[in-house]
């Protein structure tokens, strides 16, 4: 473990003057000195690096190319365009929303990025290592399906008015009743009223969307026999169907949830108690590789919390492989967990990719982690893929997460980083981090810890030209 020198504000007289790092190695001092922020002003920085992510940038790609259709289809049609061909594109753009949602699928996206060798070009790496930004397709998307649902209800109230018949009727009154759940998704994901009201964000996306589901097949039926009358030959009700592109896409859709949903399951615990502010909670049920997450439950239809898994070898000295989840003090269910240790969980979906398994993109790596961040970083350090230098800032680490976690983070680099804040106060984690960046010649930072350190060494290294990455708080 390195001792660097103290960079609180109380003992900033410790610290190099001019933002300069000091490293002893044998009996010559280097010196790395921080670089300018690139840019030509804070404000074109902020643009660059911050506003312009990938997740917005992602975001916009798939909304323009839904308004780009859409002004196809006004100009094809000589202003409006028809119901059918509007409720494909809201299917369509559904369905993609479902599978940026779906475990398999985001699986293969992120293996897919991470296959390039290390013999591509960096900037390319660079480039796909931002897949979990995937985020911004999803909600892309999800957006882009309430405006051609919204749409499509004006036209079919239209047609309605044009052409009264029952299954219009019917049609028309299962159209709102799909777009008001739509709308409730939408409102609900807003990333304000996600941060302050999680559990009823997850509510409202959970039961509206299952309405949406169940509502959008009886209407899809309805639609079905009110439009394909429309047709100068039309065929029978079960054949529109199914040489429909909505009714295909739907199903794909609706097979995404129930994929996730049947694999609920109602797994054994073994807890082991690290701290008052930690515990790791064990499972044996299966092996896990490395790089894996899944979702746990005490009451599964309503809340679901993430977190990394860690490959085990004894499972807690049990004497069987499984892997383990670190929870740490961060909330009501969290704290309860540590309190009370469940005895079993819910379990859901399928282990899914994260960040971290991005960093096989890269011949060296920087892992920087704060307090219980190092748990996800476990994973990663287990795998021994990439050659990695690690910077850990935590209180009193071998108190609060067990000599276990400790010693496995030397294990994965004996010459770690391990700043107790509790005797060396705060440290300034941009100039520690670019100076393992500069010792190791590291082609890139993952950084695990809260939203505003994360935004902060993201920032801090990416305007000075160095890769980083950190998870995103608005997906």
């Amino acid at each position: 473990m390195i001792v660097l020198p103290v960079a609180s504000r109380s003992s900033a007289e410790s610290l190099p003057s001019s933002g300069s790092i000091v490293k002893e190695e044998s009996s010559e001092p280097v010196t790395y000195t921080l670089p300018d922020k690139k840019g030509r002003s804070r404000f074109t920085r902020w643009l660059d690096y911050i506003f312009f992510s990938y997740y917005r940038k992602t975001f916009t790609v798939v909304f323009a190319s839904n308004f780009i259709a859409f002004i196809a289809l006004v100009v094809r049609n000589e202003g409006w365009p028809l119901a059918p061909e509007v409720g494909t594109a809201a299917s369509a753009n559904l369905m993609v929303a479902l599978l940026f949602r779906q475990e398999n699928f985001v699986n293969l996206v992120y293996e897919i990025a991470v296959a390039c060798p290390h013999s591509a070009p960096l900037w390319l790496r660079r480039r796909l290592a931002k897949v979990f930004h995937y985020g911004g397709a999803h909600s892309g998307a999800g957006v882009a399906a309430v405006v051609w649902y919204i749409m499509y209800t004006v036209i079919t109230t239209r047609d309605y008015i044009l052409r009264p018949v029952n299954a219009g009727l019917a049609n028309l009154i299962t159209s709102y009743v799909v777009l008001a759940m739509f709308c409730f998704i939408l409102a609900g994901a807003h990333p304000t009223f996600r941060r302050k009201y999680h559990d009823h964000f997850e509510a409202m996306h959970r039961y509206s969307g299952w309405v949406a589901l169940m509502t959008f097949w009886t209407h899809t039926v309805f639609a079905g026999e009110q439009y394909r009358k429309l047709d100068e030959n039309p065929k029978s009700l079960g054949m529109y169907l199914i040489t429909s592109p909505n009714f295909w896409t739907f199903l794909i859709s609706t097979s995404c949830s129930i994929i996730s949903w049947s694999r609920l399951r109602h797994h054994d615990v073994y807890p082991e108690r690290l701290s008052d502010h930690a515990i790791r909670l064990h499972f044996k049920y299966r092996e896990m590789p490395p790089f894996y997450g899944l979702k746990v439950s005490t009451r599964p239809l309503l809340e679901w919390h993430a977190f990394a898994t860690i490959p085990n070898d004894d499972n807690g000295g049990s004497g069987r492989r499984g892997f383990s989840v670190v929870v740490s003090n961060a909330g009501d269910w969290t704290k309860e967990s540590i309190q009370n240790p469940p005895k079993k969980l819910w379990i859901r979906g399928y282990p899914l990719h994260g960040l971290l398994y991005t960093s096989k993109l890269f011949k060296r790596i920087v892992v920087v982690a704060t307090g219980s961040g190092i748990g996800p970083c476990l994973s990663l350090l287990w795998a021994d893929v990439t050659p990695r230098r690690v910077l850990w800032s935590t209180p009193n680490p071998e108190s609060t997460f067990g000599d276990k976690i400790v010693g496995a983070v030397k294990k994965a680099d004996p010459k770690a980083v391990i700043w107790n804040t509790r005797t060396q106060g705060r440290p300034d984690m941009i100039m520690l981090t670019y100076q393992l960046v500069r010792e190791f010649d590291a082609e890139a930072v993952f950084i695990i810890s809260n939203p505003k350190i994360t935004r902060k060494v993201v920032y801090g290294m990416e305007s000075r030209g160095v890769a980083a990455y950190g998870a995103i708080f608005d997906s």
